[in-house]
């Protein structure tokens, strides 16, 4: 891994454009900064909905310590990210797209890696209880593109690829590659449907965001998958075989001019959807790749990049020039490409913000190098924690005042999106910048285990909404928590911060011993919060 804490020159004084109106609420130190200002006022114990019981954390750390060496006894753990989904049933299908993409350069391999993660973690909300998706099953035509490119998007297209060195013809092996069914690769024979690594990451797994059964049903199956790893495997798929691709014999890539015309129909093709088999929410999907699409023409428009997902790594390395970037730059970068995207969430000074909530103790403290700094040595409120950060010094932002920031589907993209950085031998600096996930694993972790306490229990007999007091302050107390379990885990595993960050944590980890405890305590596996959500929130 390429892993540093230093920090990096932020990119918009290397020529990117300039930053966005809300980057105060993009940065991830601030979500750090209100977090921790909302935990502040729990501690005080001014809070109606919740108190915090640290002598428990001890306990909680201890099952995540143990989960995490059963799962990987060597601590050789991965990050958190959209490629274990990839991984699902024991094929290693990065290494089919590698071998597809033989002979490309390596900047096209990066770009195809990008346009991958981004689309399938777009694709990552809830499938419903009953769905499946067989492996081995060839893709329905309907999936593929069916209207030509608009004009004007594949001529900017032809444009933009003008600028780049021409790529090296495939391979006879990557020639063939697209004409193979799904599944006829090699290594699948391999699959069992098995849950490699013990099960979803930080997906939006499950109707309302929960991933009560597993990834697949069994050996004898021979590839069926469900939930964030179904999806994840339909959507790899799909991408082989150029579903989201406009230029014909170029499959392995996404662009607007096909993203913009994906359909409920083409989406309930790649999933193999049908009365027999139903998949929930695809209506939504379809319209959140459209806006990609839009989003994308509309920033190539700006930059002169190529409209697709991959422009992201395009202005973070300056077009493959910077070999170091940031993990809150990566950040930044996906938030600020993505936010015309998102159907929900709310507005801040008339512009869509996304995962960003009102609650009264969130504070003006913002990141961004305006004074705000990690403590080491004592964390907020003196409760510990090598990532929490102390407001000591920090500098506030009074437009954004009262509002907590998450970001959780942006921050889960961008761990996915750490690998093929690195993979394309980009060093990624300060990756604890980046949060715990605040959703219903990791957050229901705290609660089966008594770290997190509802002054009263028949709260979490009810259903909530996003927007409600009552989760945002869940999931802020989770963010805060998340450091100093952390912090704990790592003592008894004998690893410091740089040996074992917060992403790996996370994989090893907290989610899935949120998912564990769950079981242990509801028939169901059900987390112990519930939340009438969209799937583009959680």
């Amino acid at each position: 891994m390429s892993l540093s804490t230093a920090s990096t020159p932020n990119p918009a004084a290397q020529g990117m454009p300039s930053l966005h109106p809300l980057h105060g609420l993009h940065d991830a130190a601030t979500i750090r900064l209100r977090c921790a200002a909302i935990l502040r006022s729990v501690d005080s114990g001014v809070s109606p909905s919740f108190t915090v019981d640290r002598s428990k954390l001890d306990a909680a750390a201890e099952r995540v310590a143990a989960l995490t060496l059963r799962r990987f006894p060597d601590l050789h753990i991965p990050y958190h990210s959209r490629w274990r989904h990839f991984e699902a049933g024991g094929v290693d299908r990065k290494a089919q797209l590698d071998a597809a993409m033989a002979g490309r350069s390596a900047a096209e391999q990066a770009r195809a890696r990008f346009d991958l993660t981004v689309v399938s973690v777009l694709l990552d909300a809830g499938a419903g209880p009953t769905w499946r998706y067989t492996e081995r099953q060839a893709l329905d035509s309907a999936a593929l593109p069916q209207a030509a490119p608009d004009d004007l998007l594949a001529a900017l297209d032809r444009s933009a690829s003008a600028t780049r060195p021409t790529l090296a013809a495939a391979t006879d092996a990557a020639s063939a590659a697209p004409a193979a069914a799904p599944g006829d690769a090699a290594g699948d024979d391999a699959s069992t449907g098995g849950n490699v690594g013990g099960g979803p990451g930080g997906g939006p797994d499950g109707g309302l965001g929960w991933n009560a059964g597993g990834a697949a049903d069994n050996a004898a199956d021979g590839g069926i998958y469900t939930r964030s790893e179904g999806l994840a495997v339909a959507s790899f798929r799909a991408f082989m075989a150029g579903a989201f691709s406009s230029r014909t014999g170029e499959p392995w890539r996404a662009d607007a001019a096909a993203l913009r015309h994906v359909d409920a129909a083409a989406l309930r093709a790649m999933f193999q959807g049908s009365n027999n088999n139903p998949i929930v929410g695809l209506e939504g999907r379809a319209a959140l790749l459209s806006r990609l699409g839009s989003a994308l023409q509309a920033e190539a428009l700006r930059s002169g990049h190529e409209a697709r997902p991959s422009l992201i790594f395009e202005r973070l390395t300056a077009n493959g020039a910077r070999r170091q970037v940031s993990a809150s730059d990566l950040l930044a970068e996906v938030l600020r490409c993505l936010a015309p995207i998102w159907p929900s969430g709310s507005k801040v000074q008339g512009l869509p913000a996304g995962d960003v909530w009102p609650h009264r103790w969130a504070g003006a403290a913002v990141g961004g190098g305006g004074g705000a700094t990690t403590d080491n040595s004592g964390g907020t409120g003196g409760t510990g924690g090598s990532n929490i950060i102390s407001n000591s010094g920090g500098h506030s932002n009074r437009t954004s005042e009262g509002w907590v920031p998450f970001h959780k589907l942006s921050q889960w993209m961008s761990y996915s999106l750490l690998e093929p950085l690195q993979w394309a031998g980009v060093q990624v600096t300060g990756l604890d910048a980046l949060t715990g996930l605040p959703e219903y694993r990791n957050g229901g972790l705290l609660i089966d285990t008594g770290v997190i306490v509802p002054r009263d229990p028949r709260l979490l007999g009810r259903t909530w909404k996003p927007q409600d007091e009552f989760i945002i302050e869940w999931r802020a107390l989770t963010v805060a928590l998340l450091d100093e379990l952390a912090d704990r885990v790592r003592a008894r595993l004998g690893k410091t911060a740089a040996e074992l960050p917060l992403a790996c944590i996370l994989e090893g980890g907290t989610w899935a011993a949120g998912r564990e405890i769950a079981k242990e305590l509801r028939p169901d596996g059900a987390p112990p919060v519930r939340i009438d959500s969209d799937g583009t929130i959680f």
